[in-house]
């Protein structure tokens, strides 16, 4: 099933946060999205947002070795290869049937603590049931002070 929505990969130039559009390709495959976030310069934690039909989103980023992911909703590991590579790295089992009118995010809600997102904030913005993947991200986005170059990047991405 072709996969529609888009990538941003987030990363530090020179101490300031730049945004660049990824191809599309990234939203399908967890070992494509984690090659372009190793593929972005190292410095500040560069990290990588994909929105996938405006369904759920990942966050993955890089910190040294060390790559943190974030999935706004398990229950899109039934329908979507992204989100079931990424249960199945973070060893998470997949959503029974009675649990796939809920949404839960799973992974690292603490990934922005050092950029002034706290993990109780994360819970918050991913509980707002009333938000969409979209949303959710624009707040995430406005919190780490990269709306501009988040947006420019987006639209270049669509």
């Amino acid at each position: 099933m072709p996969q529609s929505g888009f990538a941003v990969a987030a990363f530090r130039d020179g101490g300031r946060w730049q945004c660049e559009a990824l191809p599309p390709a990234v939203l399908g495959d967890l070992s494509v999205l984690l090659s372009a976030l190793r593929a972005q310069p190292a410095e500040g934690g560069p990290f990588v947002i994909a929105d996938v039909d405006d369904e759920f989103f990942l966050i993955a980023r890089l910190d040294g070795a060390r790559i943190s992911l974030l999935l706004s909703d398990l229950t899109a590991a039934v329908e979507y290869p992204l989100a079931a590579q990424v249960l199945e790295r973070l060893g998470e089992e997949p959503p029974e049937d009675d649990e796939l009118d809920e949404v839960w995010p799973v992974g690292d809600l603490d990934l922005f603590t050092d950029l002034g997102i706290a993990e109780d904030e994360m819970e918050q913005i991913l509980d707002d049931l009333d938000a969409y993947a979209d949303e959710m991200l624009d707040t995430i986005v406005e919190r780490l002070d990269i709306t501009e170059q988040y947006s420019l990047a987006v639209k270049g991405g669509r």
